[in-house]
């Protein structure tokens, strides 16, 4: 892989925290475009280890959540050969990085992000420090490699203006250090919404299993959940803002099929929910069968994956170390 310097393509980063399987809104609203950003960029892809620990979890449970994200990247068709794919925690810049953030990042800009409010609401039991200062390790995620762009949900959007307000804050200070990074701006994913209350996004951390598809779900499985997805009355495939749980479905036919909301409308007209909502499930289980299999292959074998993240961290902590070095000497720190 080439790098940050390089002229003709930009550097992207993106990472996706060890929390648990991803889901089909997951797949449908980034992932499945990552191969051809990855195909039209250098990419830095992680698997955000370190910011997962916010939340209590058993060790056990984090190791193999972080090795099982680790691989669904590989199965994405993230070639490791082409872009760089680790685990955050092997590259211990980031941490380093984050401190030094952490001093030039004011407490009222931390304050400030509604990220923390809602997740210690969540989390009441368990508000601690690296929920309030998560958002200036994901900066320090975002300079350490020169990215020049990030893709972000509406979710992460105020973090990379965090990360870009420090950077350049540190740049005023001590001249041109780092890039300073901007949004990535591809191919737009669909937003899928729960299957229970189409009002709200599709999320792994759902309390309701029948809201949300994983990406690791048996076939009869997401077959049953969508079977089971909140419609309406109506019984008319259509796509309406007054319809968000046969519009959601109708999105994720759309994804799945390539098909737009005409031809989905002229396909089942004067058929039932359940001829629609069948073949929204058999569309499904087809677009995620090739990446199914390929992740089942990957994660059965630990050397392959053992390897491939030795090699990423290696290539990452080569960017992460010369950043980190011109940030020490600029701050001040002793050299040897």
């Amino acid at each position: 892989m080439d790098t940050p310097n390089n002229e003709t393509k930009k550097t992207v980063l993106s990472f996706v925290q060890a929390s648990g399987t991803p889901t089909l809104g997951n797949y449908l609203g980034a992932f499945k475009n990552w191969h051809d950003m990855a195909a039209e960029n250098d990419c830095i892809f992680g698997v955000a280890d370190l910011h997962a620990i916010t939340v209590r979890s058993e060790p056990k449970d984090l190791r193999r959540r972080s090795v099982e994200m680790y691989a669904m990247l590989l199965a994405l068709g993230l070639d490791p050969e082409k872009n760089i794919v680790f685990l955050q925690s092997h590259v211990a810049e980031h941490s380093q990085l984050a401190w030094v953030l952490n001093c030039y990042t004011q407490f009222g800009e931390a304050s400030r992000m509604t990220q923390f409010k809602d997740k210690s609401q969540r989390h009441a039991d368990n508000v601690n420090v690296g929920l309030f200062t998560y958002p200036i390790l994901m900066a320090a995620d975002i300079l350490l490699y020169g990215a020049d762009q990030v893709p972000v949900g509406d979710d992460q959007k105020q973090h990379l203006e965090l990360a870009r307000d420090v950077a350049e804050r540190f740049n005023g200070l001590y001249g041109e250090v780092f890039r300073i990074p901007q949004p990535y701006i591809g191919k737009k994913g669909a937003k899928i919404l729960s299957l229970q209350e189409p009002e709200k996004k599709m999320s792994k951390s759902d309390p309701n299993q029948k809201a949300f598809i994983s990406l690791t779900d048996p076939t009869d499985v997401m077959v049953k959940k969508i079977k089971s997805a909140v419609t309406d009355s109506e019984a008319v495939v259509r796509y309406s803002p007054d319809k968000p749980g046969v519009s959601n479905l109708m999105t994720i036919y759309s994804c799945c099929t390539g098909k737009d909301f005409a031809a989905i409308e002229a396909e089942f007209a004067g058929r039932g929910y359940g001829d629609f909502k069948a073949a929204v499930a058999e569309a499904v289980a087809e677009e995620l069968r090739p990446l199914r299999d390929e992740y089942e292959h990957i994660l059965a074998d630990k050397a392959y994956i053992e390897k491939c993240a030795a090699e990423g961290a290696q290539k990452a902590a080569y960017l992460a170390r010369k950043t980190l070095r011109k940030v020490m000497k600029k701050v001040g720190f002793y050299q040897i």
